[in-house]
């Protein structure tokens, strides 16, 4: 390895460390005093010393890097990354709602396993290992259905899902991990919003109006409409924000395609088969079947260095990774990004497509009808 390339992995892994320490100043109930946790405070020494030995005017406190991570794309941090890590709209925080971005928590992830995703990897691997155990794939299709569709619950509702025939009765107490108060910070006048689209909550805003925090939502719209939601007797709970971004919003466009596919084609795609194998498993008219796994991810050399083999049971015969559009849209090299970190042995073994390409696919495969085939996909941002 050069010295270029060593540097680089110096600073990625310093980049690691800081979005770490930015979820974890989220996550914290009120200013610290006299002194950050260990692991903010370690990650601010570090790139203050960085910035130093570079000759670059470092920020002065934790709360001035948390005003870069705000205010800077990460090409204007005195960070060696690669070309695929510096695009002009990667920011570590969201400049509204002052929250770490979808960017920052794929970061935190990469710091802490390049091949898992925390917390949401534990509970989701304890759903199913309760599932296998008691030989009950519906209950955890229904598990995956409720963290897509259901995001926030009411403490009266959270309590009752314990008495759900579906999923509930066996995994309550993992559902209990899932959900988590909600902080003040999401309430105005002791109500919530709901997003139009992905019913998370949406956060207010400083001057006025809400912004949700999921990528999708805030770049086509479709956030708008939705609905407050007041607190009862046992107060209000979200999903924890890992399980927004890294299964509701996915499960959203996994939902979204196997509608799609539906309404244009007629064909009716299994949802995470055999205990989440892959995400949809798609039925074409000659008995072959495609595999497709939905990720909606901001860095796609992240999202090809966490790329794992999809399980052969249920068999496939071709395999699909299915990115929403509006992700190329806004990186134009997203696909030469991903295969550049795509692993050896997975090249040419999962194919890469946006949304819309993946249904345009499956239009050419099938010899769809004239008629059917005159309906809408090039300019159909949902899918």
């Amino acid at each position: 390895m050069n010295a270029t390339n060593t540097t680089a992995g110096t600073d990625e892994a310093l980049l690691r460390e800081i979005a770490t320490a930015l979820v974890d100043l989220s996550r914290l109930r009120a200013v610290p005093n006299p002194v950050y946790p260990a692991r903010v405070q370690n990650s601010y020494n570090r790139l203050v010393l960085h910035c130093l030995r570079n000759g670059v005017e470092p920020p002065g406190s934790v709360p001035e890097l948390a005003r870069w991570a705000r205010e800077r794309p990460l090409s204007g941090w005195p960070l060696k990354l690669p070309a695929d890590a510096r695009h002009a709209s990667y920011r570590l925080s969201d400049p509204e709602t002052r929250l770490p971005s979808q960017l920052c928590l794929e970061w935190e992830v990469s710091a802490a396993d390049p091949a898992a995703e925390m917390f949401e990897n534990e509970v989701i691997h304890e759903a199913l290992a309760t599932c296998r155990a008691a030989r009950n794939p519906g209950a955890y299709t229904a598990f995956r259905t409720l963290l897509t569709t259901r995001p926030v619950l009411t403490g009266a509702e959270l309590a009752l899902l314990g008495g759900d025939p579906e999923c509930g009765m066996l995994l309550h107490s993992v559902l209990k991990r899932c959900y988590e108060p909600v902080p003040a910070s999401y309430l105005m006048d002791g109500a919530g919003w709901q997003c139009g689209r992905c019913r998370c909550l949406m956060i207010p805003l400083v001057d006025s109006g809400h912004r949700c925090e999921l990528d999708r939502c805030r770049r086509d719209g479709t956030g708008a409409g939705g609905k407050p939601i007041r607190a009862d007797n046992g107060g209000l709970f979200q999903l924890s924000r890992p399980l927004r971004m890294f299964v509701t919003s996915p499960g959203l466009a996994e939902t979204d395609l196997q509608a799609a596919l539906r309404r244009r084609f007629g064909i009716t795609a299994e949802m995470w088969p055999n205990f989440d194998a892959y995400d949809l498993r798609v039925p074409l008219p000659d008995g072959r079947h495609w595999a497709v796994d939905v990720k909606d991810r901001v860095n796609p050399a992240l999202l090809a260095r966490t790329l794992t083999p999809f399980r052969s049971d249920p068999p496939y015969d071709r395999a699909f990774l299915v990115v929403p559009h509006y992700r190329f849209r806004e990186n134009e090299a997203y696909g030469r990004q991903f295969r550049r970190h795509v692993p050896v042995d997975l090249a040419g073994r999962i194919e890469l497509l946006d949304d819309r390409a993946f249904l345009r696919l499956v239009r050419n495969e099938i010899a769809i009808r004239p008629e059917r085939a005159a309906t809408p996909i090039e300019g159909d941002d949902h899918a």
